[in-house]
């Protein structure tokens, strides 16, 4: 591509520079010619007075002289009685180039008029004398002066219309890098995703058509990464869900007594549960690495808000629970992959539904500040009576009847990101979950308490950017 562009501005550019400079130097050439002619004129015009006034020889030899071109101009004046200089009755003053009939030819006609010669060109003026006769003013233009300058002003010409040419190859040149260099990354990432590489992402650069190629492979990819991880998480659910047959089947199977069948029953039950157990830590364990490398990465944190809420709005109306959204009314770019912000709020506006009566309140705001931007998904439920111990169900301890996912889905957002999750209690009565995610990824910046530390806030709340609330609808 880059060179197919260098060849066509080549070709592109040697026709404009051949359409304009050829007739150009044709021009100048002409221009040349007319240049010198126009000098002849002058010079014949001087000596056009002392032909009106006298015909002596010496008189205009004198005349010629002082005009400075004796050696380039001659004067042919005929002999009384209309005999032409040809035959011998006439004056000729200097050198003859024209030939008799060019001479013979202008008198007849009255009107000055040129005439090739060896080394250049002649000017013929006729001029009218006293008598009525017509003499004839011959001015010698030679093919030097012709061309005098002809050859700079083609030469300059020529350099401009090399300039034009080269200078139109390195812009072609630098264009077709510009195209070519969003083309081989989308070609390196498209490359590194077949290899498995999942946090594989393109920059969205270049022209429209590459950055539309750019964003359409990011969001294949992070399609693909979603995919997966739900596949994982379906995985982990559905072996989940063994548990309970299972624990049926470990009582059932020590309830059978000794013997060589129930050791067998019992010890296939103890196996399938340790299966189900290896499944389920591996597809959770086994998560792929969302986050895009490089500019390009992030998406707007306030869109999928919105689609996430409108998701789950429907299943709130079913319920009863009033909701509310704020802050994702404008555009908020993070630094985190569409498709894991999207699976963070899935998580913990599942717990609000699984872990709060019918008709419970919930609400979302999104803060956005100079370096960070903050996610507060609170609710107006019973509240945990243990943070920590919650936050240690998100490292994976899996107590209580919970296996963690959720939560370790949210601390890996936004510690990826430089940042934290802190659960607390909202001014709506229950849990308030908080994700700090940072902008610019550097670490967090240091705050009172440790990562899981219960924020205690009581009612009215201090009025600050990041803890204002609204009344719900």
């Amino acid at each position: 591509m880059r060179w197919a562009l260098v060849k066509v501005s080549l070709a592109v550019t040697a026709m404009v520079v051949v359409a304009f400079a050829v007739p150009l130097g044709l021009v100048i050439r002409e221009m040349a010619r007319d240049r010198a002619l126009s000098n002849a004129e002058r010079e014949a015009a001087a000596v056009a007075p002392a032909l009106s006034i006298t015909t002596d020889r010496d008189q205009l030899e004198r005349v010629v002289a002082s005009a400075g071109s004796d050696a380039g101009m001659s004067v042919h004046v005929p002999a009384t009685g209309g005999k032409d200089a040809g035959s011998g009755g006439g004056t000729d003053i200097g050198r003859q180039r024209a030939t008799d009939e060019d001479i013979a030819a202008v008198r007849e006609m009255g009107r000055a008029s040129t005439a090739e010669v060896p080394g250049g060109s002649t000017l013929l003026q006729p001029v009218a004398l006293s008598s009525g006769e017509i003499a004839v003013v011959e001015v010698y233009v030679p093919e030097s002066e012709v061309t005098n300058g002809v050859g700079t002003a083609w030469a300059v010409l020529a350099a401009v219309g090399a300039a034009l040419v080269v200078g139109s190859v390195a812009v072609a040149d630098r264009l077709g890098v510009r195209m070519v260099r969003p083309a081989r990354k989308l070609v390196q990432g498209a490359r590194e995703l077949g290899e498995g590489k999942l946090g594989a992402r393109v920059p969205e650069e270049g022209p429209t058509e590459l950055r539309l190629a750019a964003a359409a492979f990011n969001s294949m990819a992070d399609q693909v990464v979603q995919l997966l991880a739900n596949e994982r998480e379906l995985a982990a659910d559905l072996s989940h869900r063994l548990r309970t047959p299972l624990t049926v089947l470990r009582l059932n199977a020590a309830s059978l007594g000794d013997g060589p069948a129930a050791e067998q029953t019992r010890a296939a039950v103890e196996q399938l549960e340790r299966e189900v157990d290896t499944i389920i830590r591996t597809a959770r364990d086994a998560k792929p690495q969302t986050a895009a490398a490089g500019p390009g990465a992030g998406c707007d944190a306030a869109e999928v808000v919105r689609e996430r809420m409108g998701f789950w709005s429907a299943l709130a109306e079913d319920e009863g629970r009033k909701w509310r959204v704020a802050g994702a009314d404008r555009p908020v770019r993070i630094p985190v992959a569409r498709a894991d912000l999207a699976a963070s709020l899935d998580a913990l506006l599942g717990n609000v539904f699984r872990h709060t009566a019918e008709g419970t309140a919930f609400a979302v705001d999104l803060h956005n500040g100079e370096d960070a931007v903050i996610v507060l998904v609170s609710d107006a439920g019973p509240g945990i009576p243990d943070p920590e111990a919650a936050m240690a169900r998100g490292r994976g301890s899996g107590t209580d009847g919970s296996t963690g996912l959720g939560l370790d889905i949210v601390r890996r957002l936004a510690e990826s990101t430089g940042g934290d999750v802190r659960i607390g209690s909202s001014v709506l009565g229950g849990t308030e979950v908080r994700i700090w995610i940072q902008l610019d990824g550097r670490t967090a910046p240091a705050r009172s308490g440790h990562r899981g530390t219960v924020r205690r806030r009581r009612q009215p709340r201090r009025s600050s950017p990041f803890t204002r609330s609204r009344t719900l609808p």
